[in-house]
């Protein structure tokens, strides 16, 4: 069976184009990635033109995150079932029409649920990406493919700030949504004449697992997204608990379900890919992390605009463009563990130093060094990390290691935004300023001396949080085994690899 449409003419199954199909597949990607950070910077404009105040706005966020999160697992397995390419150019059409109706709406309630529309388009997209890159690209030319893959999710972290705040100084709120409108139309015809038709694989359907995990992924992202909101009252605790106890159920049955489970219990036996969720997990919690204190400070201590404090972040994506591609070139033959470990070396070092540079009075250069010195570590760590965990994987189970990997990503971004938000305003009430977060408290020239000296002391301190973390990903890092793909260099006069091979 294949994933097969007449109307237009994509490339057969056996006429794979990987580096074209590469390209228009990143684009779309970029697309949805700018989307999770960009709305961020217009907090201020969307309370003033929509009437509402702070928490509803976070919900406009949360409502995306929850809407992504949730249903990655499933559609990560829809993609083996009914094709990668179809689901993908699915995805993006939910997205790009739902990006038109949140410019559109005039209420922030209607907006939370356009918001939800467009994550689940977003959902629909992500793991058929990683899904489609395993199959069309051979396992030897995988980090070269995952290097341009990574530096997508790098790069977007960066743009989506500095484009909202361009976007909503110049033109206003509804442009952030506007924009996706031309962008995800242009993706979607390159999609559709550059993406291959790919095999599907007829099984049946964990319909069971499905409903577990949902409900699970629901109450358990929930729980913690809500939690600091309702001074994780003891609903909110109960509701965390019930979503790790169906998660916990959902685990059992996979292991008992010997039909289809919708996640494969046998893809852990691989260490790579066990130790690339833990790795990525850990990634996606530190870097949604640091976003907080660190655009927190810079418009409330430093008075820097929206589109000001975002640029402090253009150092990092600089050195992930630049090292990208040197990088991929390594990931196909050097031991992950030396290009990940330090990466993570790299990263968790840059935390550090980041945080004893956020004073009231430090240089722009003195922000800037670490900055740059964060871009190294990611590029070492979001493409060979991610070529790791995918490489041994049976191509017929790619759609499920996929969705399983972005998952991990995403709950480690969830529970890094709760982390952080609970650790800020515990240090900000151990200094007295408590209710102070936001940048309306006040700019540099406004706040008084020792109130800035004890806020960016209580925003530097909650991104140790995020360092600390990131020497998680530094032990996974260094637990990572051999690769044993075709062209990687033996040890000790080995087998050459084999790679795997796709079966119908």
């Amino acid at each position: 069976m294949t994933d097969t449409d007449t109307t237009h003419a994509p490339p057969a199954v056996g006429d794979k184009r990987p580096w074209p199909a590469l390209f228009a597949l990143c684009l779309g990607f970029f697309m949805l990635l700018v989307d999770m950070t960009i709305v961020q910077v217009a907090a201020p404009a969307l309370i003033e033109d929509l009437d509402t105040d702070v928490n509803s706005v976070v919900w406009v966020s949360s409502a995306y995150l929850l809407a992504y999160a949730v249903p990655i697992l499933i559609t990560g397995r829809l993609g083996d079932r009914f094709g990668p390419r179809r689901l993908y150019l699915t995805g993006l059409s939910v997205f790009t029409l739902a990006s038109l109706w949140c410019g559109l709406v005039g209420s922030i309630e209607m907006l939370i649920v356009a918001r939800v529309v467009q994550g689940l388009g977003a959902a629909l997209m992500t793991p058929q990406t990683m899904a489609i890159i395993t199959r069309i690209f051979p396992a030897a030319e995988r980090g070269k493919a995952m290097a341009l893959w990574g530096a997508t999710s790098g790069v977007s972290m960066v743009i989506g700030p500095v484009l909202g705040g361009v976007l909503v100084d110049g033109l206003g709120w509804e442009w952030i949504f506007f924009v996706n409108v031309p962008v995800g139309i242009v993706a979607f015809v390159l999609a559709m004449r550059l993406v291959p038709v790919l095999e599907t694989h007829q099984h049946s359907f964990d319909w069971l697992g499905v409903v577990l995990s949902g409900v699970g992924m629901f109450l358990l992202v929930f729980g913690i997204q809500e939690g600091q909101q309702e001074d994780w009252a003891g609903w909110i605790i109960a509701m965390i608990v019930t979503g790790a106890v169906v998660l916990a159920l959902f685990v059992f049955w996979q292991w008992k379900n010997t039909r289809e489970p919708l996640v494969p219990l046998s893809l852990f036996r691989d260490r790579n890919f066990s130790l690339g969720n833990t790795a990525i997990g850990v990634m996606g919690f530190s870097l949604t992390a640091i976003g907080f204190p660190l655009m927190i400070y810079a418009q409330a201590v430093r008075g820097y605009s929206p589109t000001e404090a975002a640029l402090l972040l253009v150092p990092m994506a600089v050195m992930v463009i630049v090292l990208s591609r040197p990088v991929g070139r390594l990931t196909d033959s050097i031991h992950p563990r030396i290009i990940v470990g330090f990466g993570f070396a790299v990263i968790a070092t840059s935390f550090f130093w980041l945080s004893s540079q956020m004073t009231p009075d430090s240089a722009v250069w003195q922000l800037v060094l670490p900055m740059s010195l964060m871009g190294v570590g990611n590029a070492c760590i979001w493409a060979p990390v991610s070529a790791t965990a995918m490489r041994n994987l049976p191509l017929q189970s790619a759609g499920a290691g996929s969705g399983v990997y972005n998952a991990s990503r995403q709950v480690g971004g969830v529970l890094g935004s709760a982390a952080i938000a609970v650790l800020m305003d515990a240090r900000l009430a151990h200094f007295g300023l408590s209710g102070a977060t936001s940048p309306e408290a006040g700019g540099s020239s406004t706040m008084p001396a020792v109130v800035a000296d004890e806020f960016s002391k209580a925003m530097a301190q909650s991104l140790l949080l995020p360092a600390c973390v990131l020497l998680l990903g530094l032990v996974a890092a260094l637990c990572f085994e051999r690769p044993r793909h075709t062209g990687f260099p033996a040890a000790g006069g080995a087998a050459p690899a084999v790679e795997p091979v796709e079966t119908p």
